[in-house]
């Protein structure tokens, strides 16, 4: 069974930063794509970031330009840096596969909340 553990959320004022870290219990970490996703209250859960094992990264519109998905192979780990935090990215933030999240390996998330 994978794991996808995440932590770093907190209450940040608006324009502020954040590190989000993802634990994976996955053998084949390495040679899996990566992603973030969120999903804010009342709304369904959305894409945010990918990352594949070729460190190639795509975003999310809403987001291009002020976060930053990494990764650390050796301690099978995901980052999403997060700057100029906006009141819309208050959300719980999710770590999962990055082109097929499988639903049942959905974790218990970190909450961002910004204030504005």
């Amino acid at each position: 069974q994978v794991q996808f553990v995440e932590s770093g959320g907190g209450l940040v004022q608006a324009g502020g930063s954040l590190r989000l870290s993802c634990a994976v219990s996955e053998s084949t970490f390495d040679i899996n794509a990566m992603g973030w996703y969120r999903q804010a209250p009342g709304k369904q859960r959305e894409f945010v970031a990918r990352i594949t094992s070729h460190q190639s990264t795509n975003y999310a519109d809403a987001v291009k330009g002020r976060f930053t998905i990494s990764r650390d192979n050796a301690k099978k780990t995901v980052y999403l840096q997060m700057n100029n935090l906006r009141a819309e990215d208050t959300a719980v933030y999710y770590c999962n596969y990055g082109y097929f999240p499988r639903n049942d390996y959905w974790g218990q998330g970190t909450q961002v909340t910004v204030s504005s």
